[in-house]
C-alpha cells in the first residue's frame, strides 16, 4: 500500500497515475473529497497525521506549502509521528538546498534531515523547478504593462511528467537514500526565457530586469539551484508550445 501525500498536486497527479499503470495499490491524501481514477483517496489534512499514514508500507512526501513559514518541516513531522516504525518514505525536495540561504529551501533541507534520521528506509529525489512553475511565475509578472525577469539568473527546469516517472521508479524500487539529482536539458538565463515566454504566448509586454537583492540573490546569480548535470529531455519551448497547445484545446 502506497500512499501519496499532495497527490492531486503538480506532480502528484503524474506521479499517480505512473504508479497506478504499474499496478500499484494507491492511496492519495486529499483535503477535499476526489473522484476513483484508480485512486484510492483519503480526506485529510497532513498536519494533523491522518490515520491512513499508520497503514502504509511507502509513503511518498510530495505536500508543500511555500507560503507558510515552516509548513514543510510541520507537516512532515506529524507525518513521521503518524507513520508505522517500518514503513519506507520517498521525499521529493530541491536541488542545491543544503547551500542555498532562501528561506523555504532550508526548511526543505530541514525536512531531510527528519527523514534522514528517522531510522527508517528512505529514499530522498531532489529536482530542479518545474517548467509549470517558471510559466506560473511568468504568468502573473505578466499581468501589468511589463514582464519583470531576474537578472543575472539562469534556471534549469525540469519536465514534471519526469519527474514522475523517475519518483516512480525510485518508489517502486528498493530504498537508496539519495538519489542522483535531476534537473532539465538545458541551462537558461532567465531573461531568454522570458522572451519565450513572451513569444510563444503572444503577449505584447515590456521585458523589465530586476535584480533580486541580497544572499538570495546572489545564491541564485551563482547558481547554487542549479544540478552539477543535465537530465529530462523536454526543453522550455517545447514545453511552453504543448502549454499553448492544450490551452487551445480547452477553449
Amino acid at each position: 500500500m502506497i500512499v501519496v501525500t499532495g497527490a492531486s498536486g503538480t506532480l502528484g497527479t503524474p506521479l499517480v497515475r505512473e504508479l497506478v499503470r504499474e499496478g500499484a495499490d494507491v492511496h492519495g491524501l486529499s483535503r477535499r473529497p476526489r473522484e476513483d481514477d484508480g485512486v484510492t483517496w483519503h480526506v485529510g489534512d497532513l498536519a494533523t497525521g491522518p490515520a491512513v499514514l499508520g497503514e502504509a508500507d511507502t509513503i511518498v512526501h510530495l505536500a508543500s506549502d511555500p507560503f507558510k513559514k515552516g509548513a514543510d518541516l510541520v507537516q512532515t513531522r506529524a507525518l513521521l509521528e503518524a507513520a508505522r516504525p517500518d514503513a519506507r518514505l520517498v521525499y521529493v525536495s530541491i536541488v542545491g538546498i543544503d547551500r542555498h540561504p532562501y528561506a523555504y529551501y532550508r526548511t526543505k533541507l530541514a525536512a531531510e534531515r527528519l527523514i534522514e534520521g528517522s531510522g527508517r528506509p528512505y529514499t530522498i529525489l531532489r529536482a530542479t523547478q518545474f517548467h509549470d512553475f517558471v510559466a506560473s511565475f511568468f504568468d502573473l509578472m505578466s499581468r501589468g504593462p511589463a514582464l519583470l525577469a531576474p537578472t543575472g539568473t539562469s534556471c534549469q527546469p525540469v519536465a514534471v511528467e519526469e519527474v514522475a516517472a523517475r519518483l516512480a521508479g525510485l518508489t517502486l524500487d528498493t530504498p537508496g537514500g539519495r538519489a542522483p539529482d535531476l534537473g532539465g536539458p538545458e541551462v537558461l538565463d532567465a531573461r531568454h526565457m522570458a522572451r519565450a515566454y513572451l513569444d510563444v504566448t503572444g503577449k505584447r509586454r515590456a521585458l523589465l530586469p530586476v535584480r533580486i537583492p541580497g544572499r538570495v540573490g546572489r545564491a541564485f546569480r551563482e547558481g547554487l539551484h542549479l544540478a552539477s548535470e543535465p537530465g529530462g529531455s523536454r526543453t522550455w519551448t517545447e514545453f511552453l508550445a504543448e502549454r499553448l497547445q492544450s490551452s487551445a484545446r480547452r477553449s
